[in-house]
């Protein structure tokens, strides 16, 4: 009989929560749609595509139109399949079996399943009490059990709170060049610390971005990563020849042609994720259920609580659906709509 390998045997699919709710602010999403107006854009542009051919597979127009948006060069892009895919590629092919590689805790799951599944050595850096990072003690951690990469979010999912350029920097000068850094500004487009300006100047630095968050593009699974020419060469190397659809590819190139539209959305959403985190601290004034509330650099709020159980099956008993984890809730910022009604029925509730 044939027998799944140790590290498969034991493994459970992600089940994001199932069902439909009323308001989902579980998944850190836009909750912005593209509206009639560019979705009538975009059928036009997809008419046009021939779908008997295989897909561009540098994503040059898609490439294109993001290094526009951010103001960067073309030859620093490699497309992928969102960020996800992208950091299996690195984990895959920049590292070998037994390197060891540093992942933050509290961060994103996935950069230590996709270790493990690769089979490399995770190493975990806890963060301080108050869930932020220690440039120094991280330096010290990575370069004493000589790591071959570090991951992490920045800003942070899910604790929503970022670490500025000034100390990201001197983490980059402090660390063992020969540790590769990835960085994940996954949520960067809400707030204003960002290096991409700057990653053409290390040597061993690739900053990942989603089109998931601000851009309000979740379904269509699209990510970038962006490095100096070394990486970026060896990254469109080593990805699957046709990693991303011609759909993607295209819906992506429209998209991101609309700066205009995406500036404004992001702001309206840094202005519903400070009213939100407004309406929680008053919340937690009036209530001993909220232990803390961190100050967001998101477009979610994290929620420090002894009753995360029984306010997120509350808010699913409404029909709205939050991210819980061990202690705490996260919620994504929705419309001024919703943000109202969860605040309405979070005050109800506790």
């Amino acid at each position: 009989m044939y027998q799944l390998n140790k590290k498969l045997k034991d493994l459970i699919p992600y089940e994001p929560i199932q069902g439909e709710y009323k308001i989902r602010l579980d998944a850190n999403e836009s909750c912005f749609d593209l509206g009639d107006d560019l979705k009538d854009k975009l059928c036009e542009e997809i008419k046009k595509l021939s779908f008997n051919r295989y897909p561009d597979p540098f994503a040059k127009e898609a490439v294109k139109a993001f290094a526009d948006y951010y103001n960067l060069e073309e030859k620093y892009i490699t497309a992928g399949n969102g960020s996800d895919e992208l950091i299996s590629i690195i984990s895959s092919t920049f590292l070998e079996t037994g390197d060891k590689v540093v992942t933050l805790s509290q961060d994103f799951s996935m950069y230590a399943f996709y270790g493990s599944i690769y089979e490399t050595q995770p190493l975990v850096f806890e963060k301080n009490e108050d869930l932020i990072i220690d440039v120094s003690g991280l330096v010290s951690f990575c370069n004493e059990n000589n790591a071959k990469m570090l991951i992490f979010s920045n800003p942070c999912n899910p604790t929503s709170i970022g670490l500025d350029r000034k100390n990201v920097e001197k983490l980059l000068d402090g660390i063992n060049k020969k540790c590769l850094v990835v960085l994940d500004e996954a949520y960067m487009d809400f707030w204003n610390e960002s290096l991409l300006d700057s990653v053409s100047q290390y040597d061993n630095l690739m900053i990942l971005k989603t089109c998931s968050k601000a851009i309000g593009l979740a379904g269509i699974r699209m990510g970038f990563a962006v490095a100096n020419e070394k990486i970026t060469n060896a990254m469109r190397a080593v990805k699957s020849p046709y990693n991303t659809d011609i759909i993607s590819q295209k819906t992506a190139e429209v998209v991101f042609k609309e700066k205009a539209l995406l500036d404004e959305r992001t702001a309206r959403m840094v202005e519903g994720r400070n009213e939100l985190y407004k309406a929680c601290v008053l919340l937690m004034e009036v209530s001993d259920k909220i232990e803390k509330i961190y100050e967001s650099a998101t477009n979610f709020v994290f929620i420090k609580t002894d009753y995360a159980d029984e306010i997120f099956e509350s808010l699913l008993e409404k029909s709205i659906a939050v991210r819980k984890f061990k202690g705490y809730l996260r919620i994504s910022t929705g419309t001024e709509e919703e943000n109202a009604e969860l605040i309405n029925v979070l005050r109800e509730i506790i």
